[in-house]
């Protein structure tokens, strides 16, 4: 696997234009021996609203920060840059991953169409391989030609066995047999697409319920993740999405895409107020290795920590 030095390059660069906006907002005010007064607090809110953290997520950081120094946790004089740090990444505070106690460990996959689902499953299988892994695809987004053809062809590249059947036939018919390949063939992560509608709640809904009764039928335990793909660059569009797939879906984790170039990398603490669930990977690039472990300390550094040498 790539050493940590080159992930913590591509995280640094995918995140750059997040980290650019909170400096050029902030000026090096982090940096200089400021206090926490109402002048530097006005900068924080316009800097982090604009960085997409949104009105109520700014709200509770600036507050958690006057609490703590109103304490005397820790001094605010010099130190605003670790003050704020401190509550990002508490914030975002990571949950442990379950147990890995039985396989195949199966993973539904779901977002809508267009947020880059197709391809993230192909980075995350990639990344699972690179584990030393054994993957297998279910194409289960039966209702659109396109996104069956799409995983079939990244199949074929990554060399992994895929399930499909026609366009329009039963999606749960898909997962219930790619379960039964996989355990025949002894993987051990199995990745299920899902189809990619939201504006049909209820028949969604339906769909996503009769997928896991089937998939249970053979694995009891299953399915042990279920991701939610969320386009990064769309902001508060892809906070919105999340309040609507929550209601439908017992979402375990996410997967924001097209992180590389956005402004808009603030956007995660608002899907997480919406649906508290950890954010497991980032899409950085276009490329089949762009795909990275989300941790709270290496976002908290790209857009923080970095900002010094931006901002000088």
């Amino acid at each position: 696997m790539e050493p940590k030095a080159g992930v913590w390059s591509r995280l640094r660069a995918s995140l750059a234009r997040t980290q650019e906006r909170l400096a050029e907002r902030l000026g090096g005010a982090l940096d200089l021996p400021a206090k926490l007064d109402d002048a530097t607090v006005a900068e924080l809110e316009e800097a982090l609203i604009a960085a997409d953290l949104g009105v109520a997520t700014t709200a509770l950081v600036i507050e958690r920060m006057k609490e703590r120094v109103r304490r005397h946790d820790v001094e605010a004089e010099g130190r605003l840059r670790e003050l704020l740090a401190s509550e990002i990444a508490r914030l975002l505070a990571e949950a442990p991953a379950p147990p890995a106690d039985s396989y195949p460990r199966v993973t539904l996959v779901v977002g809508v169409n267009g947020a880059g689902k197709t391809t993230s499953i192909a980075k995350l299988a990639r990344h699972l391989q690179q584990q030393g892994l054994s993957v297998m695809l279910g194409a289960g987004d039966t209702f659109r030609a396109a996104a069956v053809e799409q995983l079939t062809l990244w199949a074929g590249r990554l060399g992994i066995p895929i399930v499909k059947q026609a366009t329009g036939a039963d999606p749960a018919a898909v997962a219930f047999d790619a379960v039964s390949a996989a355990i025949a063939r002894k993987i051990d992560y199995l990745l299920l697409d899902t189809a990619g509608r939201l504006h049909t709640q209820k028949n969604l809904m339906t769909e996503l319920e009769k997928i896991v009764r089937v998939v249970k039928k053979q694995v009891p335990d299953a399915p042990h993740e279920t991701l939610l793909v969320l386009d990064g660059t769309t902001g508060q569009n892809a906070i919105r999405q999340a309040g609507e797939f929550a209601k439908v879906a017992p979402i375990t984790g996410l997967l924001l895409t097209k992180m590389d170039g956005t402004a808009k990398g603030g956007a995660m603490f608002g899907i997480r107020e919406v649906l508290p669930v950890p954010i497991k990977f980032l899409g950085v690039g276009e490329g089949m290795d762009d795909l990275e472990p989300f941790t709270v300390k290496d976002y908290v550094d790209a857009i923080l920590q970095e900002g010094r040498a931006t901002s000088a």
